[in-house]
């Protein structure tokens, strides 16, 4: 059997000050790490969203996206994907879903080189249609922590935000 300082995939090797790999440190790393927490967070809660927004045919994703594009309606996508966190690959993959949808239309900005999101009629239609939907969702995730400690979860999301750009 190799040694684990032999073992590539092993990211803490005896010497190196950390601790080695095991079952007791790989939990506390779980317990701890800010990514698998939030990714994991993230999981249960778009899942919710996506079960609840299921009649109106999108995901939790394409219903945020609508919602941006409804918002900054002349906003070109590098600056859209930057209001949504996203690259500005991943954010014209996902509006590509939408416009083959007929939700949005992607227009080209005054700069030809600039393409902005503009809702359509039915992409309206169909954020009006998922919104009381995502009301009931949202008002169930939240209240399983209560208004005084959700509204202190997005304020320490947005100082983690702040503090990460």
């Amino acid at each position: 059997m190799a040694s684990q300082e032999q073992n590539p995939l092993s990211p803490c090797l005896p010497g190196a000050g950390l601790p080695p790999v095991d079952q007791a440190s790989c939990l506390e790393m779980t317990r701890r790490c800010a990514d698998f927490n939030l990714r994991r967070a993230t999981r249960l809660v778009s899942q919710a969203f996506d079960r609840a927004l299921k009649p109106t045919g999108l995901k939790i994703t394409q219903f945020s996206l609508l919602v941006a594009a409804y918002m900054n309606q002349n906003l070109i996508l590098h600056k859209l994907a930057r209001v949504m966190g996203m690259d500005r690959t991943t954010l014209s993959r996902n509006l590509a879903i939408l416009e083959k949808k007929g939700l949005v239309n992607l227009e080209r900005g005054d700069d030809r080189r600039e393409v902005i999101a503009r809702l359509t009629p039915q992409g309206l239609k169909a954020l009006e249609t998922a919104t009381p939907l995502w009301h009931q969702t949202q008002e169930r995730i939240t209240a399983k922590l209560g208004d005084q400690r959700w509204e202190q979860v997005l304020g320490d999301l947005r100082a983690l935000v702040k503090g990460l750009k």
